[in-house]
């Protein structure tokens, strides 16, 4: 792994809601490293840079918002000639349970963010750590609602399960960093406590 790009709004108005849950595991990444994410006007956003098995890992926070963080991502991709299967984009999933994280390659994009990261590298074949948000009212939730819920704070409950599961993801990051992404997603997936797998 060569890129770690967590995703969510810069600005402290944001800092607290779930849509930055990617900021929050990169502050970990960086504060367990002993580094300190700082503004780099060329990478459109915040950037640290901590040790890896196979050479030195960059932690990116755009600072673009979060409908434009393929700006950010492709622009630090690019000038260090990053290839997307070596990115982990890190976001805020719907989909999944607060609780509940999970490790996965390609696919479609679950959200703006993404999809934009899809659109500026032009591949879907990079790494995605979902961190789990739930969703407001289920399925039944209106695009506003769902917007209003994202940047909103988690309730504490919410707060407590999305904490235990970015310190799971902490405990596989050794793996991650050495892209021995099989036993992560062992390691992830099988301590999910909602029985999902």
């Amino acid at each position: 792994m060569k890129l770690v790009a967590g995703l969510g709004n810069p600005g402290k108005k944001y800092d607290a809601t779930r849509h930055n849950a990617g900021f929050w595991w990169i502050d970990a990444l960086a504060r367990a490293a002993g580094a300190t994410c700082r503004h780099e006007a060329r990478f459109h956003g915040e950037v640290a840079k901590i040790p890896g098995v196979g050479g030195d890992i960059w932690l990116l926070k755009p600072a673009t918002y979060m409908n434009e963080s393929g700006r950010a991502v492709g622009a630090l991709a690019d000038f260090y000639k990053i290839a997307a299967a070596d990115i982990l984009i890190v976001h805020d999933e719907l989909d999944l349970a607060p609780g509940v994280v999970k490790l996965k390659f390609g696919g479609s994009a679950s959200g703006n963010g993404v999809r934009n990261v899809i659109a500026r590298l032009g591949t879907k074949d990079f790494w995605r750590l979902r961190i789990g948000i739930g969703h407001p009212r289920e399925l039944a939730a209106s695009e506003q609602e769902v917007v209003d819920y994202v940047l909103h704070a988690p309730r504490a409950e919410e707060q407590r399960a999305i904490d235990t599961a970015l310190d799971r993801a902490n405990e596989a990051w050794p793996l991650i960093a050495a892209h021995d992404m099989q036993a992560a997603m062992l390691r992830l997936h099988t301590k999910d406590t909602n029985g999902e797998s």
